[in-house]
């Protein structure tokens, strides 16, 4: 692209984030630091931020800030997932609020650390939080995180002695408990306590240091105490965070997105609880947990795991697919749009809004990304049912109808909405693939393919309009406004509106310095169309106008007001940090970027989409098919484009075909 080109895609850009409804003024707080994080250095900002974290046994939400006087503020908003509230529904996880200050049990000579003036220096951000303070000459550095497998939160406190004299210290034993009423629990009465950790009185030498932990835990009232030991708590949670950016590690010459994308892994794989019905990922926010969803886990999240190597992500998958083939039945009535309270129950209050398209789409895509086919053979039932109940579906038209779509009725989707039709297209596609992997009659794949090139045809005859002057797709019969999800059919492979519905998606009346707007005229956006539609664009090959977008946008959710994860919806949840977002924020990478699309359990297609301004970018650890590897694009001196398969430092393969077919063994 020359250069004139480049400056007139960034200044439209710049012309569409015009400031609309939104939930927080664009201000830039945090930079990244040098340890794979993100830093808010004090400039004496007063500012409140919020971020959930989790383990297999908890959830945490931190409302936390620094005061106009410099003072870190944090309330901590714990959610228990199997300790379960009656009724025992979806949002039945206990859930208790605690706005306990551990310092006030610390001494300094006669008086309390906490009366002393307060001057937060930084507050850090990698999978668990550190603040970094002054109380006049005594340091203290905090560290926040969630047991990796205990039901707690754990909090370590490191004092320094900054001045040049000894000073005397003590911290005081502390134990609170709290105990629920029993009528409310499941299982009765559930025991919050907290409790202090390495007590007592010392003499600290000028810049010597000491360590005291506080933990927060939840139990059944029929339960012994739990014992927890901070430091070991603590260095589980760093292993494991390192694990994650280990794997499927990004490198290119834009360093926000490679941290971005670093981050997106931890809030994906850390979001999954361990129920008494073996694990199960949660989209988080207070509200959803030892549940799953046909669209966060099935759709988004489920697809992406394999990728990462973290095995626990990969059972949590399995035993989705396992539960919701439970529902599998013989009068074709469809699968419940979610199973929850552990796997005992399900919710399907809003109708079909599309499940069975979702759930083909995950399991199909999953089952070959995995490349396991002890794994595929058991998914394929699931995949055949949810494939021949939305063909049950198709209406005169020959698209596929369904009560709601996934927003469950906020906004209008008529009979027959666009993104199921999509997904069930993708959804053959990829059960075509696997059948001949699987060693199906040649029927199977055949019947599929031919099903997919109707539905595609259907899909253009019956959705494509001139919506407010675009040339792309009306969401539904009877739809004139525009409306985000018009992206999903780029996310498939659908290319024929691509240029019309880009020019839309990137118009004013959809795109705002939020995201996009799920409908022209609201003011109401979920990250989940944005994150969509910038895969679908790069998808799509539109890379230079869409680079710019997907740069503004991962440095707003990373280093902006709100931060660090992309976010569910405004003004519905208060930008929640849903864990099944993170995962289509790597998606954009993925699948997006690099083109990555699984084409059997041996084989994956990539069509690289490299900025112009970048030399190369680079896949590091990717965990595909059952092979391990990286991915390398890059230009060589006559600026053709290539792809490598790299695996173990050896070269396999280097192609310059626009889509290259790699097979592994």
């Amino acid at each position: 692209m020359k250069v004139s080109h480049l400056l007139c895609a960034l200044a439209l850009a710049a012309t569409l984030f015009i400031p609309r409804a939104r939930a927080q003024e664009q201000q830039s707080f945090w930079a990244l630091n040098g340890e794979g994080g993100i830093t808010w250095t004090n400039d004496g900002r007063a500012h409140t931020d919020h971020i959930e974290m989790a383990g297999r046994q908890m959830a945490v939400v931190l409302h936390y800030g620094i005061t106009p006087e410099g003072r870190f503020t944090c309330e901590r908003h714990l959610v228990f997932p199997m300790l379960r509230t009656i009724p025992n529904d979806t949002h039945a996880s206990f859930i208790r609020y605690v706005d306990w200050e551990p310092l006030a049990s610390v001494l300094v000579g006669q008086g309390r650390l906490v009366d002393r003036k307060e001057q937060v220096e930084q507050i850090s951000l990698k999978g668990m939080m550190s603040v970094v303070s002054r109380f006049a000459t005594i340091g203290v550095r905090r560290t926040l995180s969630p047991s990796p497998t205990q039901p707690a939160l754990v909090e370590e406190y490191e004092l320094t002695n900054l001045g040049d004299k000894p000073v005397a210290l003590s911290i005081e034993p502390t134990e609170h408990r709290l105990t629920s009423d029993a009528a409310k629990g499941v299982d009765g009465a559930y025991v919050v306590e907290e409790r202090l950790y390495g007590t007592g009185s010392f003499r600290l030498e000028p810049q010597q240091s000491l360590t005291f932990s506080a933990v927060v835990s939840a139990r059944r009232a029929s339960e012994q105490p739990l014992v927890c030991t901070a430091a070991k708590e603590l260095a589980e949670r760093r292993a494991l965070v390192e694990q994650w950016q280990h794997n499927l590690v990004l490198e290119t010459p834009d360093s926000v997105l490679n941290r971005m994308f670093a981050f997106s892994k931890i809030r994906a794989c850390e979001s999954i609880f361990q129920t008494k019905n073996g694990p199960m990922h949660g989209p988080g926010g207070e509200r959803y947990y030892a549940a799953i969803w046909a669209n966060d886990q099935a759709e988004y999240a489920n697809p992406f795991f394999p990728f990462t190597g973290y095995d626990y992500a990969n059972a949590s998958a399995m035993n989705s697919w396992r539960m919701f083939a439970q529902w599998m039945n013989a009068e074709w009535r469809p699968i419940p749009s979610s199973i929850i309270a552990e796997g005992t129950d399900y919710w399907n209050g809003a109708g079909d809004r599309g499940d069975a398209a979702m759930i083909a789409y995950g399991a199909s895509r999953y089952a070959l990304a995995r490349g396991d086919r002890s794994e595929a053979e058991q998914l394929w039932p699931l995949i055949q049912w949810t494939l021949e109940y939305c063909r049950r579906q198709i209406n005169d038209a020959g698209v596929v109808r369904s009560d709601r779509d996934e927003l469950e009725g906020r906004f209008p989707s008529g009979d027959a909405n666009l993104c199921t039709s999509s997904l069930y297209y993708d959804a053959l596609l990829s059960a075509a693939y696997l059948a001949r992997d699987l060693k199906k009659p040649a029927t199977v794949a055949k019947t599929y393919e031919q099903q997919a090139r109707r539905l595609r045809k259907a899909i253009d005859s019956f959705f494509h309009a001139q919506v407010e002057g675009f040339d792309t797709y009306r969401y539904y019969d009877g739809n004139t406004v525009l409306r985000s999800w018009i992206c999903i059919p780029l996310t498939m492979g659908i290319f024929e509106r691509a240029k019309g519905t880009i020019d839309a998606l990137y118009s004013p009346r959809l795109w705002t310095n939020d995201g996009m707007l799920t409908q022209a005229g609201s003011e109401t956006f979920w990250d989940r169309s944005t994150l969509y539609a910038l895969r679908g664009a790069l998808m799509a090959g539109d890379t230079e106008r869409t680079l710019p977008f997907l740069q503004y946008y991962s440095r707003t959710r990373l280093l902006g007001s709100h931060v660090p994860y992309a976010i569910e919806a405004w003004p519905e949840g208060n930008q929640r940090h849903l864990s099944a977002e993170s995962a289509l924020y790597a998606r954009i990478i993925t699948e997006g970027l690099f083109g990555i699309r699984p084409t059997g359990l041996r084989s994956f297609s990539v069509a690289p989409r490299l900025p112009q301004a970048w030399p190369e970018m680079t896949l590091r650890n990717v965990h595909l098919c059952g092979a391990l590897f990286d991915l390398r694009a890059y230009r060589d001196a006559k600026q053709r484009l290539h792809v490598q398969l790299i695996r173990q430092g050896r070269v396999v393969k280097d192609s310059t075909a626009p889509t290259t077919i790699f097979k592994v063994k």
